[in-house]
């Protein structure tokens, strides 16, 4: 396994985890009553879903566009 796939890889695992923990925190008490007051999740909320997302997408791309060893 190359090096490239291996951290693409590490980057969608990572990318769902953070996604988990982004769908966790916004089904929280607190995060439930932030939002129905003022529409918005919370900044951690914000901050799980924006990075997750850009792990898994980074990951995806890594593992689709990654330059490969050509075996």
């Amino acid at each position: 396994m190359t090096t490239n796939r291996t951290l693409a890889l590490v980057l969608l695992v990572v990318g769902a985890i953070l996604l988990f923990f982004a769908y966790q925190s916004s089904q929280s008490l607190g995060d439930q009553v932030t939002e129905a007051v003022t529409g918005r999740f919370t900044d951690s909320t914000i901050w799980f879903l924006i990075l997750g997302a850009a792990a898994a997408v980074a990951g995806v791309g890594l593992l689709l566009f990654g330059k490969s060893s050509g075996r």
